[in-house]
């Protein structure tokens, strides 16, 4: 599985968010946005729990 964190650029952002320095971190699970997060901290957390749920999925089927 592969699971990425980035910043969006402003060319993927409404002009309001633009105008308001508003910063949006995407998670991407298999290149599917999953998760859109206003702070880097949380995209990274949720992150690593969906890494954690795959890896406990792959030693149940095991």
């Amino acid at each position: 599985m592969t699971v990425k964190v980035t910043e969006r650029d402003d060319s993927h952002k409404s002009h309001e968010v633009v105008a308001a320095g508003i910063r949006i971190w995407d998670v991407h699970q298999q290149d599917l946005l999953v998760g859109m997060f206003h702070c880097e901290i949380d995209a990274h957390n949720y992150k690593a729990e969906l890494e954690a749920l795959e890896q406990q999925r792959e030693l149940r089927s095991a």
